[in-house]
């Protein structure tokens, strides 16, 4: 089996704190559960000694190094899903993507994913710095979520639009409807993100700095629904962390309207949406063969066209 090898030195922010926590702030790939199973079987050295206690409190300077098994990935075959392309050429792909479809295959989708309708339709041409699960993916959007994704077809452009990620010089909207009336035209939520210490399936907002990243969204209200309590807005990533609209939103009294995991439990006025009402809209970066400036509008989906002449 092969294995991934995580080192690092711990800093003065984390002085005190549990290895299993330190451990999961550098590898969030991966849940809290697995890693103490890897620190139980001793795939976790602290300063060049195996550890086997989870709950072990580290010191400044304290050396980490663990191995973790990373069992094979099983091999995905294309299969011939239609595919919504708002933009190709010879390094790129700009799909939409409908509501309900997985990006990547995981358990109980493993052959209809965008991955497998990607293979598809590119053939060998694909990224394969993502692996065997995810080729050409360099980011991603939830199943329930609609709209723009980029797709790589080489490695160089894999590499760059990477780069351009973590350097926040990608643009990035979603337009969403969410519950309550938004009293500010313009707002900006800077709060950082981090995995739920409640719940490890879910993201929250982490008041820990040591537990999160930071993540900044500006959201500007389109339009206020006052009949039904509803808000339509679009949203700016300025950085892009897993389920940041969704989280940050919902941090502050408005999260988006048919979510079930962060808004368990409001009533919608228009019930049987299936999943958030969110959509990836607008995507900007720069091409990584070309240098030219690519802007890329994922028209808004039917499901959101109908429910805001409903709301009007």
């Amino acid at each position: 089996m092969e294995e991934e090898r995580i080192a690092f030195t711990v800093e003065d922010t984390h002085t005190g704190q549990r290895l299993d926590q330190t451990l999961l702030f550098y590898a969030d790939r991966y849940s809290r559960t697995f890693l103490n199973r890897c620190i139980k079987e001793g795939c976790v050295l602290v300063n060049d000694r195996v550890c086997k206690k989870a709950g072990s409190p580290l010191k400044e300077g304290d050396r980490i190094e663990a191995h973790i098994p990373v069992p094979k990935e099983p091999d995905i075959l294309p299969k011939d899903i239609p595919l919504d392309v708002l933009y190709e050429d010879a390094d790129v792909l700009i799909v939409n993507k409908p509501k309900g479809m997985v990006v990547h295959p995981a358990a109980g989708h493993t052959d209809d994913t965008l991955v497998n309708a990607v293979m598809a339709h590119c053939g060998d041409s694909l990224s394969g710095i993502g692996g065997v699960l995810r080729p050409g993916i360099v980011h991603r959007i939830d199943k329930d979520t609609t709209g723009a994704l980029l797709i790589c077809k080489n490695d160089a452009a894999h590499a760059s639009i990477a780069a351009q990620l973590k350097a926040h010089t990608t643009g990035r909207t979603y337009a969403a409807i969410v519950y309550g009336i938004i009293k500010e035209d313009d707002l900006t939520i800077d709060l950082p993100v981090g995995r739920s210490e409640k719940d490890r399936k879910k993201m929250a907002v982490v008041r820990d700095p040591s537990k999160g990243k930071r993540a900044v969204t500006h959201v500007h209200v389109e339009k206020r629904f006052e009949k039904d309590r509803l808000s339509y807005v679009t949203c700016r990533l300025e950085t892009g962390r897993t389920h940041q609209i969704r989280v940050h939103l919902a941090q502050t009294g408005h999260p988006l309207l048919g979510d079930s995991v962060y808004a368990p439990g409001r009533k919608s006025p228009y019930p049987g949406l299936q999943g958030q009402c969110l959509h990836a809209q607008t995507l900007s970066f720069t091409h990584p063969v070309s240098d030219r400036r690519i802007d890329i509008t994922a028209p808004l989906p039917d499901y959101f066209l109908d429910l805001l002449d409903k709301m009007k």
